[in-house]
């Protein structure tokens, strides 16, 4: 199985080498709308589009929680917009710890829309300056395709789903969180009850990229069937790319998520361990 992430040296050697490799920049910052784009227009890698979270990787707010899926058409329209074809090897990259918003990215264009050559660029825009990789104002213009992805449904649940399965539920926010401490974001606290904590920092080693292969088969949990979950469907991507870097059986991704979740007032809420 191939691996999902790339290391900086290696992506310079086959931008050097090919120039059919397609770069998307993710940066994003939580409630501050447009700037990842302003990010990206100031400084990106050579010819790196920006995708969006907000306007690109989730519908509008609402039912569905802070950053449910958009439509399959909308989707769609976006990945012609810039050009993506299933011929063409993508690579995605963020500055955010962890790589979360390019693993949303990973996840939607991977799992979801069903693109063959997908990597997330391990360490992110820190790991490629620090192999001395330049840094060009984003201004590129792409040339639109007519790819029609074949979605996969089946690589998302709803809340319904995850209230009657019983699947193995993994939150991926800090023990905090889960644990209903503490809650900077959405207005209740708490966790999904039968879930267990698994924070998205425990996928990385010191320097902020991910662990090998083999130490995370160790570490993740095992479950016949597995739900991955977070406050809003993007840390929930760093726990399903873990499983992929491991070579294990990938997790469903709960997309509405916590904030879906406590949408309905009906839906039970645990705290505490």
């Amino acid at each position: 199985m191939r691996s999902p992430l790339i290391d900086a040296a290696t992506l310079q050697r086959r931008l050097a080498a090919s120039s059919a490799v397609q770069l998307f920049d993710c940066r994003a910052r939580l409630n501050q709308p447009g700037a990842g784009a302003a990010l990206w227009q100031q400084a990106s890698l050579p010819g790196s589009l920006h995708l969006d979270l907000d306007r690109d990787l989730a519908a509008a707010p609402g039912q569905g929680g802070r950053h449910p899926l958009p439509s399959r058409e909308d989707f769609t329209a976006t990945l012609q917009r810039l050009g993506v074809l299933p011929s063409r090897p993508l690579v995605v990259f963020d500055d955010m710890g962890g790589q979360l918003a390019a693993a949303r990215a990973w996840w939607m264009l991977a799992c979801w829309a069903g693109h063959p050559e997908v990597y997330v660029l391990d360490g992110g825009l820190a790991a490629w300056q620090a192999v001395d990789g330049a840094l060009v104002p984003g201004a590129a213009a792409p040339e639109a395709s007519d790819w029609r992805p074949a979605f996969d449904e089946a690589a998302w649940v709803d809340a319904d789903e995850v209230f009657s399965g019983r699947a193995l539920k993994l939150d991926a926010r800090s023990p905090a969180r889960f644990r209903g401490e503490q809650e900077p974001i959405d207005p209740v606290a708490g966790h999904i009850p039968g879930a267990r904590c698994r924070p998205s920092a425990a996928n990385l080693d010191e320097s902020g990229r991910f662990k090998p292969a083999e130490q995370l088969a160790v570490e993740l949990p095992r479950a016949e069937a597995l739900v991955s979950y977070c406050g809003s469907g993007v840390t929930a991507c760093h726990t399903i790319l873990a499983y992929a870097v491991a070579g294990l059986p990938l997790p469903r991704l709960y997309a509405g998520s916590w904030s879906g979740w406590i949408e309905d007032p009906a839906r039970p809420v645990a705290r505490g361990d």
